[in-house]
């Protein structure tokens, strides 16, 4: 049977192709869900107290972020807008070689926690299109759990879904590089020394 092959020369369906979409596609859905949970928190809860879902447990509420995670670096809105973006070219660059189903969710849990939170940082407040200030955007965070009552610390930073998509990310790109398993889906071996 013929395969057909597109533009380039690599096989249309083939398993690279097919891992390119899930990346892609999971990237979405994570962006996607990160700007509808950000605007209806910010239709719903700007301005008001926290919404308690589960006492003690969970509550949402809207803070802006203008640093990086746990609020660290509040100062340094612009470089953390750089590096942003800096991740996102990475991501697509590396993408080119994916060999493995699970370092393309990984990779798509990355994207779109990173385009969420880019978009923040673009297009937010005190950012955006004709404002004298530009890259400096803060974050909409609005999930906090264990509000006031997180064992060793006081609190639990408030956080969104970019962030919870970008943490689990990281979490597996922990494991898969503990495990040895490359980007192209190959896996290292330590050889006798």
């Amino acid at each position: 049977m013929r395969q057909v092959q597109a533009e380039g020369g690599t096989p249309v369906g083939s398993p690279r192709r097919r891992l390119f979409a899930v990346l892609i596609v999971l990237a979405a859905v994570i962006y996607a869900a990160d700007l509808v949970t950000k605007t209806v928190a910010l239709r719903t809860l700007e301005g008001e107290a926290p919404l308690v879902v589960i006492q003690d447990v969970l509550q949402f509420r809207v803070i802006f972020n203008p640093g990086a995670a746990f609020s660290i670096g509040t100062g340094m809105t612009f470089i953390f807008t750089i590096i942003a973006a800096g991740v996102v070219v990475a991501i697509v660059r590396t993408a080119r070689k994916l060999g493995s189903r699970a370092w393309a969710v990984t990779l798509g849990l990355l994207l779109g926690g990173a385009f969420g939170n880019l978009t923040d940082r673009l297009l937010r407040y005190p950012s955006g299109i004709g404002r004298p200030t530009q890259f400096q955007g803060h974050v909409v965070d609005f999930i906090e759990v264990f509000p006031g009552h997180f064992p060793v610390i006081d609190y639990f930073p408030v956080f969104n879904i970019a962030d919870s998509a970008i943490v689990c990310g990281g979490i597996l790109a922990v494991l898969l590089a503990w495990r040895n398993v490359q980007i192209d889906g190959s896996k290292e071996v330590a050889g006798d020394d």
